[in-house]
């Protein structure tokens, strides 16, 4: 269910309003009515709803006025009103909807359809996003073994800060400040790290994005790890690092 709140100075709008949401949107509760806007400001930051419907022209302080005074906006924003001069202002509010006043019953329909909608499409990308979060996990606590000469080592993914390609070999800067040197290309450790938090920032070298500290994108763009190395940034992948920081 989406619990909303509903908020109109005038008794018999919010009573139409009540009655038309829950004859045609059963999806939707209506948890609180407020004739008021300053006992609405109070209503809103207690219950946190999902949505709310707002009337604009208001005694004391219009739907605008309103908005700026509360602490949670968490919400889906549908203005009622009936006046239609306020729709560019409820854009830069990011409404999902504007209806007129007397409001007819698909339009209701159909924004309320929009907030379903769009509270579906946030569930699954919180879902997919601990599925990714889980993964990392999983990924970063297996074990690899790297073999050398003499010995085989076996760390996991975390113990790598960055991987750094010289020639037909790759040196590992670990945990600790230790250093391994692998008589492999880098595109191979790559393939044998095989961990989605690891990024291929520049053609020589593999960074552990867990230990990135800051992206300095002047001088030619580079990243600076928690112990302090400097990591250059190609330009192709400038992009795709911003988006996988940001995620």
């Amino acid at each position: 269910m989406i619990r909303a709140i509903l908020i109109d100075d005038e008794i018999n709008a919010l009573e139409s309003l009540q009655w038309e949401i829950e004859t045609f949107c059963p999806w939707i509760d209506v948890c609180a009515t407020y004739a008021n806007p300053l006992e609405a400001v109070k209503g809103i930051d207690l219950i946190k709803p999902d949505c709310v419907f707002l009337d604009i022209e208001m005694p004391e302080m219009d739907g605008f006025q309103m908005l700026h005074k509360l602490k949670y906006r968490d919400f889906e924003l549908i203005f009622t009103t009936a006046y239609d001069s306020y729709a560019l202002k409820a854009i830069k509010e990011r409404a999902i909807d504007y209806l007129l006043k007397p409001i007819d019953s698909d339009d209701l329909k159909k924004a309320a359809e929009r907030i379903l909608e769009k509270k579906k499409n946030n569930r699954l990308g919180e879902q997919l996003r601990n599925i990714m979060l889980d993964l990392r996990s999983q990924q970063s606590s297996r074990k690899i073994p790297l073999s050398f000469n003499e010995k085989t080592i076996f760390i996991t993914a975390d113990d790598i800060i960055y991987c750094k390609s010289d020639g037909n070999y790759t040196e590992l800067f670990l945990q600790g400040g230790k250093r391994e040197l692998l008589s492999k290309k880098i595109k191979d450790v790559e393939a044998l790290i095989h961990n989605s938090n690891f990024f291929r920032a520049h053609k020589s070298y593999l960074v552990n994005l867990s230990y990135v500290s800051e992206f300095v994108k002047t001088d030619g763009q580079y990243l600076i790890l928690e112990d302090g190395s400097s990591i250059p940034v190609s330009r192709s992948k400038k992009q795709e690092l911003l988006y996988l920081l940001s995620s």
